[in-house]
């Protein structure tokens, strides 16, 4: 909000500089964001009388002009302005002036051979508007004072410059400093300067039957006030209210619409002003009586708004309806056809307070924000809407004239006193919360009498509780009572007030390093095992389209794209290879760490996992193969995944599995570690590349991440330790035998691994053979078994003995038949 300081001076007594008020709003939680100094864009130009204006002798659009500022002999000044004509008062920058808003400095030059010693100004060249047709000129009186102008005057008090504009935000939470009375009270609050708010005059206006007022959403429309202003007449507003509004970065339309306008900004109270001849115009209306309504609008309305659209409105907008004909969008923007225009001789003025939220979804549902929806949103202040409606009333009358004829009041807000609140606060907590205060030479409490005192400059009162010591109950003022809810809300604003910068800082006597958690260092060191196995990190919104099982789905989406949680990373790594492959960057091999939601009867789950995704050719050179890409087989890609477990040392078993219907039935395993399932790995189904239009050979992958850190959360694993290698030669055998193809390498390993005991130091598969010369329903499975002691060189003797020890318990658990 922009607050002009000329304007917040006659509210309450400012003495500290601009720079100085903007630091200690700042420290109270208005942040200043820019300080505008009007000052230093007309210093130096003063009021000139054009005396005399004749066409330039070389050039066909300038004028030689002999301008009178009050000093000395009239300066010979060149002008191209159109409007330029003698017997005028101009703003006459003189030579030495610097204009900052064009970024020019005033010197004596000759243009096109005659002299010119300095320029007529128009208002674009001093900073007041984008573009000026001419220079500008001012009437014969002064725009305050009414007094004749004077030569050679400063114009920054008659153009308004004479100010400076504080650029401040206000939290969410402070509705009340969104006007100048807001702003006026905290600066008293926070200085101790006298307050002087401004008082409306005292009216008296009568009830007619000329106007009614019918409020079908009370919810939404707690109290209406409707007053009807007759024989009013529409001309610019006074140059002190134009200033005024400008300074606020509102633009001027005409003294009806400036005052409402006005008084918005002085008292954060919205108002708006119909046409009220404009309200009667449909044929279907008893001109004699206007009904007012406040209603939702239905299916197939529309209103054509004061920016010139035309609306389509939905269930959740709210209007404001003359007879029951669309005229306004309630507490957004007025209707274009009961416009306030030059024709306008009759007012109906609104005084309304609207919910928050039906104007926030009113708003939201037409894409429209403005400084009055802004307003609502937030809450205006119920207690103050008649005292804003007859200041906008007396000041309507004062400058249009007209008097106020009807008025009607629909009420349904609860009793003033319902609007205040008492919070018990105790003082001991107040200084426990806070902590000591920097009094010099010494650290000390907050003294009662002060945090008395902070309280009662904001508007509340404080009176000691009878039955308790050192126990206050404190009374909110109506303007806060939607922020000062609880006792920690007043010990906020004590240490708001009183100053951030006077507590004491207390730092811990001694810091710690910083650190990684264990989750962190094995997150790192998973995704190193991953990255050094050729793939790269990939990363997805956790937000995806709905219609899968057990979704979690978001009841106030930002997109329909993106209105559910997202249940495995697999389909985003697809889409991702998918997207690479159209865009020419070939085929994808990468991986994923992220969050993944289900839902099901018991509530919502949500988990850690790590996918990726396999398809591109593993070699680096292509001279065998012509240039062309090679499919990565199955074996490859599980190579590829079973390096990332070597290297984080998890030995990890595959099972046949068919539970993913995106995965190829054949050829998709689950994975498991420690007697639980890790997770699965597969190729994807023939059918879904082929609706994507994928290649051949695309394996994907899920792990979940929680049972990777519970295998790796050992010391074990954390530390790694050296244990000592053999020197002594290793034994090697080799078993061969057909299995039932039902039968998984896996489990054979592991038996091979039980059975083997303490010599037996690895078991590698190095061949399988499906075909001629094998029973139908088996395979031929080749395993080399590797025999090592630590301490000496194994024998025959004690080999053989182990080995056979391997072939019975194969024999005797699976019912093989050896082949050697």
């Amino acid at each position: 909000m922009r607050i002009s300081l000329n304007w917040l001076r006659e509210i309450v007594d400012i003495t500290m500089t601009p720079e100085e008020l903007a630091h200690t709003l700042t420290m109270a939680g208005f942040e200043v964001e820019e300080i505008e100094d009007r000052r230093t864009w007309a210093d130096g130009v003063v009021i000139g009388k054009v005396l005399e204006c004749q066409r330039h002798p070389n050039a066909d659009k300038l004028s030689v002009t002999k301008v009178d500022i009050g000093k000395g002999e009239p300066l010979n000044i060149v002008c191209g302005a159109p409007n330029v004509r003698a017997d005028i008062y101009v703003a006459v920058a003189t030579v030495g002036t610097y204009l900052p808003k064009i970024d020019v400095k005033i010197r004596a030059a000759n243009l096109r051979g005659v002299r010119s010693e300095g320029m007529i100004c128009s208002l674009a060249e001093l900073g007041l508007s984008k573009e000026s047709a001419g220079i500008h000129i001012f009437d014969e009186v002064g725009a305050h004072s009414r007094a004749p102008l004077q030569l050679g005057d400063d114009v920054r008090p008659l153009l308004g410059l004479d100010d400076t504009i504080l650029d401040l935000t206000a939290t969410a939470n402070r509705a009340d400093a969104l006007c100048m009375v807001g702003i006026a009270r905290e600066v008293a609050a926070l200085t101790g300067a006298t307050l002087r708010l401004p008082q409306p005059d005292t009216l008296s206006i009568p009830t007619t039957e000329g106007l009614a007022i019918s409020v079908l959403q009370p919810q939404a429309c707690p109290a209406y006030i409707g007053t009807v202003i007759e024989g009013i007449k529409i001309a610019p507003s006074p140059e002190w209210l134009q200033q005024r509004l400008q300074a606020a970065g509102m633009r001027p339309i005409n003294n009806v619409v400036d005052a409402t306008n006005y008084i918005m900004l002085e008292w954060g109270q919205p108002l708006h002003a119909f046409d009220r001849d404009s309200l009667c115009r449909d044929v279907t209306c008893n001109v004699s009586t206007i009904t007012i309504g406040v209603r939702f609008a239905e299916s197939g309305e529309s209103l054509k708004t004061l920016d010139g659209q035309s609306r389509n409105l939905t269930s959740q907008t709210l209007l404001i309806t003359a007879n029951d004909r669309p005229v306004a969008l309630a507490g957004v923007m007025g209707g274009e056809a009961t416009e306030v225009g030059d024709t306008t001789q009759n007012l109906l003025l609104e005084a309304a307070l609207f919910d928050s939220v039906a104007i926030r979804r009113s708003a939201r549902s037409l894409g429209l924000r403005t400084e009055a929806s802004a307003r609502y949103e937030r809450g205006v202040n119920y207690a103050e809407l008649e005292l804003a409606c007859r200041r906008a009333i007396s000041l309507i009358q004062q400058i249009a004239g007209g008097t106020a004829v009807s008025q009607q009041i629909a009420d349904r807000r609860p009793d003033m006193g319902t609007l205040s609140r008492s919070i018990q606060l105790r003082l001991d907590r107040v200084n426990q919360i806070l902590g000591l205060v920097d009094l010099g030479d010494t650290d000390g409490e907050l003294q009662p009498d002060e945090m008395q005192q902070i309280l009662t400059a904001l508007g509340c009162q404080v009176t000691p509780d009878a039955e308790k010591e050192r126990v206050w109950i404190v009374t909110v003022p109506p303007y806060r009572y939607r922020d000062l809810e609880r006792e920690i809300d007043l010990i906020e604003e004590i240490a708001r007030v009183y100053g951030y910068d006077k507590f004491c800082t207390t730092l811990p006597e001694a810091t710690e390093f910083g650190f990684l958690s264990v989750e962190q260092q094995l997150t790192r060191q998973i995704r190193e095992a991953m990255r050094a196995a050729g793939l790269t990190e990939l990363m997805h919104y956790s937000l995806v389209k709905p219609g899968e099982d057990r979704q979690v789905v978001l009841a106030n989406p930002l997109f329909a794209e993106y209105a559910a949680l997202r249940t495995d990373l697999i389909a985003g790594l697809v889409d991702a290879f998918q997207y690479n492959l159209e865009q020419g960057n070939g085929a994808l091999n990468g991986f994923e760490i992220g969050r993944i939601f289900t839902q099901d009867e018991a509530g919502i789950d949500e988990m850690e996992a790590i996918g990726g995704i396999l398809g591109g050719d593993p070699t680096q050179g292509k001279w065998v193969s012509a240039g062309r890409d090679r499919p990565m087989s199955w074996y490859e890609a599980k190579g590829i995944l079973d390096s990332v477990f070597q290297r984080l040392g998890l030995l990890i078993e595959y099972q046949p599995s068919r539970q993913d219907t995106r995965l190829h039935p054949g050829r998709t395993a689950s994975l498991w570690l420690q007697g639980n399932r890790l997770g699965v790995f597969g190729q994807l189904h023939p059918q879904l590349r082929q609706e994507r239009g994928l290649p051949d050979e695309v394996y994907v992958f899920q792990l979940d991440l929680d049972l990777l850190f519970d295998a790796l959360d050992v010391e074990e694993m954390l530390v790694p330790r050296f244990k000592p290698y053999s020197t002594y030669p290793a034994a090697d055998r080799d078993i061969a035998f057909f299995a039932p193809v039902d039968v998984s390498v896996a489990e054979l390993e592991r038996a091979i691994a039980h059975a083997g005991g303490q010599l037996l130091e690895s078991v590698e598969l190095f061949d399988e053979y499906r075909g001629q010369g094998v029973p139908t329903g088996q395979r031929s499975l080749a395993f080399r078994l590797v025999y090592r002691a630590s301490d000496r060189t194994l024998t025959d003797a004690e080999v053989e003995p182990v080995h056979q020890k391997v072939r019975e318990s194969l024999v005797e658990k699976f019912s093989l038949n050896l082949r050697s």
